[in-house]
């Protein structure tokens, strides 16, 4: 497998995650699928790669377990080879007006999305920096870039991720592995299920929803050789939001 272009994608199991998933898939790398508690989507998704000629397994952990994470992702790269890349799509949220906010919804949020990506990049950005190539991705938000009401704790957690996403970049550029952010806008997925869009949809310029896929296919550019130039940044997906 070491020859197998590999790439990590946490959070599988949901809208983006699954979208990220095929799409690598179809592009030619070897998914390997993360999931938390939902197992039933990510199998179901390897299931279909597989079945569709492409390379696929599922890979269980908690990324708020920093130890899990470690003993975890060592012992699959031992096993299996190093990454070429890692999409760090797992994340959560947990809206409310900041007086309001306790410390369960900031602290969940926080270990979650920003922890998350130390506890998951850290064991695996040294395998990579001895391969001297490869790809790291991580997904920030709309949020993260502007600001949002009701989202103090979310806001943060992906701000947080854009400055370790630019700082990480400046670090591993000398060993030819790229770090980059995505920051998806509204995507039409579960999260969005309760969101008023009668009032959100008049402040994007393209007046709809984006889709995972949009999502996705700006994922298997970052992937590609023609992105090999392109690091330390934040591309928006947005439909000119922000």
């Amino acid at each position: 497998m070491d020859n197998v272009k590999q790439v990590l994608i946490t959070g599988a199991s949901g809208g983006i995650g699954q979208a990220i998933a095929l799409a690598v898939a179809e592009a030619g790398y070897s998914v390997i699928a993360h999931y938390n508690n939902n197992a039933a989507p990510v199998e179901e998704l390897v299931q279909k790669i597989i079945a569709n000629g492409g390379s696929a397994r599922a890979l269980q952990f908690n990324i708020r377990d920093r130890e899990q994470c470690r003993e975890v992702l060592e012992k699959d790269i031992e096993e299996n080879g190093v990454y070429y890349g890692v999409v760090t799509n797992a994340g959560v949220c947990a809206d409310t007006a900041f007086p309001a906010m306790t410390d369960e919804y900031w602290d969940k949020v926080i270990d979650t999305n920003l922890n998350g990506f130390y506890n998951v990049i850290h064991p695996i950005v040294m395998p990579m920096c001895r391969k001297r190539k490869g790809r790291i991705i991580t997904m920030s938000s709309v949020s993260g870039v502007i600001g949002n009401r009701g989202q103090v704790n979310y806001s943060a957690s992906k701000a947080g991720l854009i400055g370790a996403t630019k700082a990480l970049a400046t670090e591993l550029a000398s060993r030819n592995i790229t770090v980059n952010s995505i920051a998806p806008g509204v995507i039409e997925t579960e999260m969005i299920k309760d969101a008023p869009l009668d009032m959100i949809l008049p402040a994007i310029p393209m007046k709809r929803v984006g889709k995972p896929e949009e999502v996705a296919a700006t994922v298997v550019f970052l992937l590609s050789e023609g992105a090999a130039y392109i690091t330390r940044q934040v591309i928006s997906v947005n439909g000119g939001l922000a």
